[in-house]
């Protein structure tokens, strides 16, 4: 099969975005502490005990660059993503020295989401969920901005852990990969742009797992999720996914998580944007005592996520429902023997 796009074989993309990331982190480290970007010990939110240096998502987002640069098509689809990436990083950068009011990050959010839908015309305007089609018409582009937003904040309530989200996120990258290369869609900006992702992400995730020597702080997990998005939009227009469901189920975790936060918060009267340290990763935390373990546990359920999306691909459409519906179940009894939603003591009475 095809192991080549544009002329460059595909594991060279990888290698040199990887390398490149390598390289950048530690330059990355020493300006975010020079400029004071740096995430301190916090006992109500945060699970780090020392002053850590933030803003790595730099390195994610200049070995993307460098990506691009070589081995991505100069396209008005691509230049929308670039533009976007650069207001979605900015916006990042800005928070990780001085955390930013969430209204403030919902504005970069938009306008970066509004640039995708607008100019790039990477559009959400239907759907494909298992056979069955559905057409948005006049709701295409609010919800096309809507998934934006609501994937970036995703990835980015998932990064509470030393590698989590970018661990996560290389997941994704991969999987869809290598859904391109059963399909024989190598050549597609959405299969380029996870080549170029996975790279950057897995040399960042060289100094973030923990114990992490540098976090990715909102410049890396906003930009995560944006370019996941991003992703999952381009992918079933350009048929490499065959229903957008697919991308969706291999981000399962993390969007499930973000629903279980957003009904906690709202359950105990406060904001659905204020933060805790009660999300999936954080129970799995209180019963592992390892931040390492917690993670790689995260890992392996994203992956079987991810196992049954290629599955899906490959083969019985009705089987892999069916697998799918298993993971949901005991991932269900999971998350309700945790105290994600209610403290246990609270749940007698």
């Amino acid at each position: 099969m095809k192991l080549f796009i544009n002329g460059y074989n595909i594991f060279l993309i990888v290698l040199i975005t990887f390398v490149s990331s390598i390289i950048l982190t530690p330059i990355v480290k020493k300006i975010a502490f020079h400029i004071n970007a740096v995430d301190k010990p916090d006992h109500k939110r945060k699970v780090h005990h020392h002053v850590m240096p933030s803003m790595g998502g730099l390195a994610i987002f200049t070995s993307f660059l460098i990506g691009y640069m070589l081995f991505a098509p100069k396209t008005t689809q691509m230049l929308a993503i670039l533009i976007g990436g650069f207001i979605i990083v900015i916006t990042g950068m800005i928070d990780d020295i001085k955390p930013l009011p969430i209204k403030a990050k919902l504005v970069g959010q938009l306008a970066a989401a509004m640039i995708i839908a607008l100019y790039g015309n990477i559009l959400l305007d239907d759907m494909r969920v298992f056979g069955m089609r559905f057409e948005f018409g006049f709701l295409t582009y609010p919800l096309t901005i809507f998934f934006i937003i609501a994937i970036i904040n995703a990835i980015n309530l998932a990064d509470g852990l030393d590698g989590l989200a970018a661990g996560t996120s290389s997941i994704y990258f991969i999987t869809i990969a290598i859904i391109g290369f059963i399909m024989n869609k190598l050549g597609g900006l959405d299969v380029i742009l996870c080549l170029i992702m996975l790279g950057a992400c897995l040399g960042f995730l060289m100094y973030n797992f923990a114990p992490a020597s540098i976090f990715m702080g909102d410049t890396g997990s906003m930009f995560l999720g944006y370019i996941i998005s991003v992703v999952a939009l381009l992918g079933f227009k350009t048929a490499t996914i065959t229903s957008l469901i697919i991308p969706l189920l291999v981000l399962f975790v993390p969007i499930l998580d973000t629903i279980l936060a957003m009904s906690r918060r709202i359950i105990k009267g406060k904001s659905i944007g204020s933060a805790d340290r009660e999300h999936l990763h954080h129970q799995l935390l209180k019963t592992t005592k390892s931040t390492s373990k917690s993670v790689l546990i995260m890992y392996a359920i994203n992956a079987l996520f991810a196992a049954v999306s290629i599955f899906y691909t490959l083969g019985d459409k009705k089987v892999s429902m069916l697998l799918y519906m298993l993971l949901l179940i005991l991932f269900i009894i999971l998350v309700f023997k945790t105290d994600i939603l209610f403290e246990h003591s609270k749940r007698g009475k």
